[in-house]
């Protein structure tokens, strides 16, 4: 581990959600990490890089320090911009790499849960994506199961469970109950992410079918939404729309220190001594984010009508 990566993990804790992130902490070096895979696409002219990371192996999820699996990193400028033009290019390419992760359960009855308090605007991403959502799943009681197929209708049924200081039970919980009684056969879990780096805020989308920790990004860490702890399929989504305080701290006065002539090792004194005297557990968010929110949310929901619905 060099100097970099140690001040980034200072007091132990997380400082991103996305796995394209971690990846990158490694030594530029160190091209091929044993049981990782790194596939990367740009579309020039639509703006959108794609990064796929493949954790093969249980080699490469303890250097990762991630569930083997897939990770899918949609990075896209104009996704929280005020762009319609934008817009389409990039629902389709969310709803692509969902298509791609749901296989054949894609056509098999899907649970989508929008996690976050929507009362806290960085954290309510999913929540307002279940609000843009087309729901079929009570349809099919009305009507039949063969007006949706006649309709070429997904089974669609949608939850925003909140958080456990508004219902005092964690996620988990609440979804194994609602998964017993509706028998789905994929759930797909939105959520806001964390991220190390400020220009990946509100401008990424990771989607991943190894499921999630919420809170994980920031520290408040509650039990994983996967296949083991659930019964089913997971794919979770998610957008950063957090970064940590000092993150942006310790960049910014990194790159100033070593211009001044100090080396490693005082930079690295004095980060921890900064970050455990001063910075806390502090995370900054962009001052647009109800703007991004909204745009982004709506967009993230059009992608899985357009996938289910």
């Amino acid at each position: 581990m060099d100097k970099k990566e140690e001040n980034n993990k200072i007091a132990g804790v997380p400082r991103t959600d996305l796995a394209l992130e971690v990846r990158e902490t490694f030594d530029e070096d160190n091209v091929e990490i044993q049981g990782v895979v790194l596939k990367e696409d740009y579309d020039k002219k639509k703006d959108i890089r794609v990064t796929t990371v493949t954790i093969k192996d249980q080699k490469g999820a303890d250097a990762m320090g991630k569930p083997i699996g897939t990770y899918i990193t949609i990075e896209a400028p104009k996704l929280g911009e005020e762009d319609e033009s934008f817009h389409e290019p990039i629902t389709k390419e969310i709803a692509k790499y969902i298509k791609q992760l749901a296989g054949d359960a894609s056509k098999r009855e899907i649970l989508i849960a929008g996690l976050g308090n929507r009362e806290v605007t960085p954290d309510a991403l999913g929540p307002q994506v279940v609000d843009n959502l087309f729901v079929t799943r009570h349809l099919v009681k009305e009507f039949g199961s063969s007006f949706l197929e006649e309709n070429k209708m997904g089974n669609i049924s949608a939850i925003s469970p909140g958080v456990m200081a508004q219902t005092g039970m964690e996620t988990s919980e609440v979804l194994r109950g609602i998964i017993r009684e509706t028998m789905p056969k994929l759930v797909i879990v939105i959520d806001a992410l964390a991220a190390r780096s400020i220009n990946r805020l509100n401008k990424t989308v990771q989607i991943t079918d190894t499921g999630i920790s919420p809170g994980s990004g920031v520290g408040n860490n509650r039990k994983a939404l996967n296949k083991e702890s659930l019964g089913v399929d997971v794919i979770a989504l998610g957008v950063p729309t957090v970064v940590d305080a000092f993150t942006i701290v310790s960049d910014t006065m990194e790159q100033f220190m070593s211009k001044q002539g100090f080396g490693d090792n005082e930079i690295h004194q004095f980060m921890t001594e900064l970050n455990e005297e001063t910075m806390g557990n502090m995370f900054v968010t962009p001052k647009n984010i109800d703007e991004s929110i909204k745009r982004i949310s709506y967009t993230i929901s059009e992608a899985l009508n357009k996938c289910f619905a």
